[in-house]
């Protein structure tokens, strides 16, 4: 099923919702079939300028944000989906290479409720949610 410029793969929907933005196919592509292990209905941006549009249509659970980008200036998107009236609530996890200390610096002080080694999300990714999700 086709939602705006993002997928959203065909869940009940029951299932929370996850709004995942990344550019970079490899771990993008792993990480929507491990939310979907995770019973997560999944929705692809590719485009970190509509994260919030397209969170604010779809009324995601979480948001996870790859802040490696050579087109888009992610922490932007994630500073306007916190000031959003509509958006400020969702919990938002970005991840970065555990080496890019600018990067989750520059993640946490946008609005990142939590900031993860992308090198070990997918292993921990159930518990990162469900810190995300408490904070």
């Amino acid at each position: 099923m086709i939602f705006g410029s993002g997928i959203l793969h065909d869940w009940p929907m029951t299932s929370p919702l996850a709004i995942l933005c990344y550019e970079k196919l490899l771990p993008g592509s792993q990480m929507i079939t491990r939310l979907e292990d995770l019973s997560y209905r999944v929705e692809v941006l590719n485009d970190s300028s509509r994260l919030v549009e397209v969170a604010g249509q779809s009324k995601p659970m979480v948001v996870l944000v790859d802040m490696a980008s050579d087109r888009h200036d992610v922490a932007s998107a994630i500073s306007r989906l916190r000031a959003g009236e509509d958006t400020a609530h969702i919990p938002i996890l970005a991840f970065t290479t555990k080496d890019d200390e600018p990067s989750q610096e520059t993640a946490r002080v946008a609005g990142a409720n939590l900031v993860a080694s992308e090198e070990a999300i997918l292993d921990q990714l159930p518990s990162l949610l469900n810190h995300v999700l408490e904070i």
